[in-house]
């Protein structure tokens, strides 16, 4: 007899999620991504789930119904993901080049600059050091070219 009893694990599909109407899960999305996105409440490291539903009004279970439903994952890993954008920029921007990961780590919301790595590193696959100096090298060859064929012109 096997010793461990490891059976398949099966999603569950949260009952509340189901009775939300579509509809209001529609504008719902479009709510949350205003104050998400546009208002940049992401770079906020104080704002949470609960100070979202205080904003529009809701509760965290409605909050977390419509981001897992309508984005496919939750609250934590949405806010993550614009952040991690927002750092992907900066991070290949020359004139930020001298800024430390910690710098830009609190630039874009993070509260500490572990989970600043591990979230860049989950949606990255590379470490936020990685991905600056992949873009700081592309960005100077594709300058070193364009001033070679500029050369060749003259």
């Amino acid at each position: 007899m096997a010793k461990y009893n490891i059976t398949e694990r099966k999603e569950k599909e949260a009952v509340y999620r189901s009775l939300v109407n579509p509809k209001l899960m529609d504008e719902m999305k479009e709510k949350i991504l205003n104050v998400i996105v546009i208002q940049k409440k992401y770079k906020d490291k104080t704002y949470s789930a609960k100070r979202l539903a205080e904003d529009l009004g809701t509760n965290t279970r409605y909050i977390s119904a419509v981001i897992n439903v309508r984005f496919r994952m939750n609250y934590t890993s949405f806010v993550n993901k614009y952040r991690i954008e927002e750092a992907m920029v900066i991070l290949a921007d020359k004139r930020y080049q001298n800024l430390k990961m910690e710098e830009v780590s609190d630039m874009v919301g993070f509260s500490n600059r572990q989970s600043f790595y591990a979230s860049f590193y989950k949606i990255k696959n590379m470490t936020p050091r990685e991905y600056r100096i992949s873009h700081l090298a592309k960005s100077s060859s594709t300058q070193d070219n364009s001033n070679l064929s500029l050369a060749d012109e003259s």
